[in-house]
Formats: C-alpha cells, sequence, structure tokens
C-alpha cells in the first residue's frame, strides 16, 4: 500500500462533525454479508468504556495527531460481485467539518455522491427518463451527518455530544471484541466493536432505510490497518446491508493526509463536466510504508 502526505493548508481551527472516513461513505454503494457471533451481553468485562475508547484513540495513532487532519483523501478499488466489472476504481474525499465526495468508476463511466456539510447530491451515467444529478433524499442526509468525522465517533466523542457505554463481550472474526453502544445527541445509536487485543475498531454497524422506506442493519468490518504518518488507517473494508449477498470490498491502495481540496468539488454542479477526471491521480508524490502488525481476523 502507498500512501502520501502534504502540508496542512491554512485553515480555521480543527472542529468535529459527521466520514468521512468515516467510510460509512462507502455503506451507499455496496452491500455484503454480516458475520459476527454474540457473546452473553452480560458477560463481564475487566475494562470500563471510558478506558476502552482511551485505550482505542491510543491505538490509533493520538487525539492530537488527528485533531491535526484537515483533510484526507483515499483512492483504491471496489471488488463486488454485483459490479458490472471486477474491480471499480474509487476515491474518496473528506474535509473538515462534514464534507466528503465519494466517486466510482466502472466502465469509463463515474458515479458520484458528495456532501457539502448541509445538502448532498449525486450523479450517475445517463438514464432514460432521469436526471444527471439529483438531491439527497431527507434520509441520505441524515445519514450523511451521522458519520461523525474524518476520525470517527471513538476519538473526541465527548466533544461531539456522543455518549458511549459498553454494552458487552462479542466474538467477531474469531476473536474477542467489545461491544460500545454509541448514541448521538439527534439520531438512532449505533455500536462498535473494539479488537480486545490491538484496540482498533473491529466492526460497526448502524440502521438504514432505502428508498422503498424499508429499514435494514448496514455493517461494516475494518481489515488490515495500516500505518500512516503514525496513525492507524484500515486498508480494506467490507461493508453491506443484511445478509442475503456477499461481502463487497473497499481496498486502500493510497492514502493522503492534508491536501488542498476547494470547498467547490462539495458542492452541486449546475452541469457535469470533465473538470474531476485529473483528480483520479492527485494526491501527492506516494511513499512506501509497512502496515501496523495486526492479526488477521
Amino acid at each position: 500500500m502507498e500512501f502520501a502526505r502534504q502540508p496542512a493548508t491554512p485553515a480555521s481551527t480543527p472542529t468535529t462533525s459527521p466520514p468521512a472516513l468515516r467510510i460509512a461513505v462507502a455503506a451507499l454503494a455496496l452491500g455484503f454479508t454480516v458475520s459476527a457471533f454474540a457473546a452473553d451481553p452480560a458477560a463481564t468485562t475487566e475494562l470500563t468504556s471510558a478506558q476502552i475508547v482511551a485505550k482505542n484513540v491510543a491505538a490509533r495513532g493520538g487525539l492530537d495527531a488527528w485533531r491535526k487532519i484537515e483533510s484526507m483523501v483515499l483512492l483504491g478499488h471496489v471488488e463486488s460481485a454485483d459490479a458490472p466489472m471486477p474491480n471499480m476504481q474509487f476515491m474518496l474525499e473528506q474535509k473538515r467539518p462534514n464534507k466528503s465526495r465519494f466517486e466510482i468508476k466502472a466502465m469509463d463511466q463515474t458515479s458520484v455522491r458528495a456532501f457539502d456539510g448541509t445538502r448532498g447530491w449525486k450523479s450517475h451515467p445517463p438514464r432514460s427518463g432521469e436526471p444527471a444529478v439529483q438531491p439527497y433524499t431527507s434520509d441520505e442526509v441524515r445519514f450523511a451527518r451521522e458519520t461523525f468525522g474524518i476520525e470517527g465517533p471513538l476519538i473526541d466523542h465527548e466533544a461531539k455530544g456522543l455518549a458511549v457505554t459498553l454494552d458487552g463481550v462479542d466474538q467477531v472474526g474469531g476473536r474477542k471484541t467489545y461491544r460500545l453502544n454509541v448514541r448521538p445527541p439527534f439520531g438512532a445509536s449505533h455500536h462498535v466493536w473494539i479488537d480486545a487485543e490491538t484496540f482498533l475498531e473491529a466492526k460497526a454497524d448502524r440502521s438504514s432505510r432505502n428508498l422503498s422506506g424499508l429499514t435494514a442493519r448496514v455493517t461494516v468490518y475494518y481489515r488490515d490497518y495500516k500505518t500512516v504518518e503514525g496513525l492507524q488507517i484500515p486498508g480494506v473494508i467490507e461493508t453491506g446491508i443484511g445478509s442475503a449477498k456477499p461481502t463487497d470490498r473497499m481496498v486502500i491502495e493510497r492514502v493522503s493526509l492534508n491536501p488542498p481540496l476547494d470547498d467547490r468539488i462539495f458542492a452541486r454542479p449546475t452541469a457535469m463536466s470533465t473538470r474531476r477526471s485529473s483528480l483520479w491521480v492527485r494526491s501527492g508524490a506516494p511513499q512506501s510504508v509497512q502496515g501496523a502488525p495486526r492479526p488477521t481476523n
């Protein structure tokens, strides 16, 4: 895996809000199979929720290091059995306080989902009778607002107004994990599973509703963590809805920290153009780093 870092651009003091990575953005485009085995929710643990969160923050690189990240770009490919081609290129761009843009390419066509912190829009290859650019639905706006920042919900969770409690101990992929309940000041609560050995996120889930109004559980697995300038970032993200479909995988090949991102790339365009094509190669000069040791789930 290759990574690139650029100097932080002048900006105001970092704020926290609904990411990027968190990679729930990927759940807007993918589907997968849930495979976790719950243990007794009443099982006793030797750590409190506050201690687990503190260990997670330290394992991810530390609070101060994450607060210095103003923007992030992830590039890689998606592996999906339901896709028109086995591997599709993607690019996820994120910027504080709550902006994200997800592009995916398949068969020389590009689809986009973007959120400017208030409104969202999506575009797709031309279809008969449908506009090329459409606004987010109210549920999609809510989903985008509840992703809780580039670093996810646990880091700086008190500043985000999130309450975290320990629900119990589970097995995820045959490994012991702590199941945390994360309750936002708005919307529904969701769960995050923390590996009991590495204290990195192993899994997260949340409820979502499709265009038909049906509610399902979106689940994301984080695997193959890599070290990027002292931060821990997953190299593989598996995500989807329900248990009927096979797992889809986002394989992250390059990461750029603090690249300059113009706010205009998140705003809804007045007309589709080709101005974005160069961004697929814009992430700075990459440097090779070795992945952090972590047992495979």
